[in-house]
């Protein structure tokens, strides 16, 4: 995200086109430079399925915000890039790469809870 502090790195590998060792600064505009259409394609996504969410569930999310969990969450400012394209609140959550294996878990461990978990896929 444009407005998150810009950092830099020091990458250190193998050059694909000598094969020789190389060190490259790279920073985080670069990196949101390179990730941006990756970025506006789960923007698109997280459209969609509002626009497919029920009345009552889409009110629970203007009202209370959407909770980012997994790997992706974790790209500087995205939650910012989010909020400001869809218009509802908008954060990552507290160690969002453990998310989805304690959710996965508490579902096996309740067979009530799981049984009102539906999952439907549509091309």
């Amino acid at each position: 995200h444009p407005e998150v502090e810009d950092l830099e790195l020091e990458i250190k590998g193998r050059d694909a086109v000598t094969g020789l060792p190389r060190t490259e600064i790279v920073n985080s505009t670069d990196v949101y430079k390179m990730l941006r259409p990756v970025i506006e394609n789960i923007i698109s996504r997280v459209k969609l399925v509002l626009e497919k969410t029920p009345p009552e569930l889409s009110a629970d999310i203007v009202q209370h915000g959407i909770v980012l969990t997994g790997g992706g969450a974790l790209l500087r400012g995205i939650d910012k890039a989010i909020q400001e394209e869809i218009g509802v609140p908008c954060k990552v959550a507290d160690e969002p790469l453990l998310c989805v294996a304690r959710g996965t878990g508490k579902l096996l461990e309740d067979e009530e809870l799981l049984k009102h978990v539906a999952v439907t896929y549509e091309r």
